[in-house]
């Protein structure tokens, strides 16, 4: 026994549930979740299909990104979910996924604005564009870092895909279903050629201010 099993089963039931609602494809995407009292994160391990990973494939690996325990290789993107847990103290779940309409947003370089008063309840006042970097690299990684101090729990990478935060599991994989909505809507608002409207100044910063308030509550548990 591991202190660690629980978080490796809640990791692969988590992921699995993505792979079901056809968000994760094969092997792609990564999840992680915050290992509690520590500085430390489990992570889907890389190249293993999501209706086959085993909790014991699981990697726990340390901010440095030192495995702790796990008997495969973590996921290439390690890097990026590490620099979250150390950056946000609110998060708690980091998912990097290629979601087929938020991606389409990446190709076009294009964030999504305040549109809907969800979104920046949880999503943050717009969702951003990290540019571009190759997978897997410092160069990544520090793009991310460049971006994520906003308070932001979504982001779309530019030729890649997206990466997304939660408190907890539950609210990361809200969070991810409701950005897959909004980049559906606002690309078919886009078809249109019509003025796009968005939420109301005021009306904005109501709803980012109650997210920031969350987020400082779990920052301090």
């Amino acid at each position: 026994m591991s202190q660690y099993d629980q978080i490796k089963v809640d990791l692969v039931e988590a992921a699995r549930h993505l792979a079901e609602r056809g968000v994760f494809k094969g092997t792609e995407g990564n999840f992680s979740i915050r290992v509690p009292g520590a500085r430390a994160f489990a992570i889907t391990p890389s190249g293993v299909d999501y209706f086959k990973m085993r909790p014991e494939q699981v990697c726990i690996l340390d901010f440095d990104l030192n495995k702790v325990e796990g008997g495969a290789k973590p996921s290439i993107e390690s890097g990026i979910h590490a620099v979250a847990y150390q950056l946000r103290a609110d998060v708690n779940t980091v998912i990097h996924t290629h979601q087929v309409y938020a991606s389409s947003l990446a190709l076009i370089k294009t964030p999504i604005p305040a549109l809907f008063d969800e979104q920046v309840r949880y999503l943050g006042r717009g969702v951003d564009i990290i540019d571009y970097a190759p997978s897997g690299t410092i160069f990544l990684r520090n793009k991310v870092k460049a971006k994520i101090r906003n308070g932001n729990n979504a982001y779309i990478l530019q030729n890649h895909g997206v990466v997304v935060f939660g408190s907890d599991t539950e609210r990361a994989l809200h969070n991810i279903e409701l950005l897959e909505k909004c980049a559906l809507t606002y690309l078919l608002a886009l078809c249109t050629d019509k003025k796009i409207t968005k939420v109301p100044l005021v009306i904005r910063e109501i709803a980012f201010a109650k997210l920031r308030q969350d987020e400082k509550r779990y920052a301090r548990l």
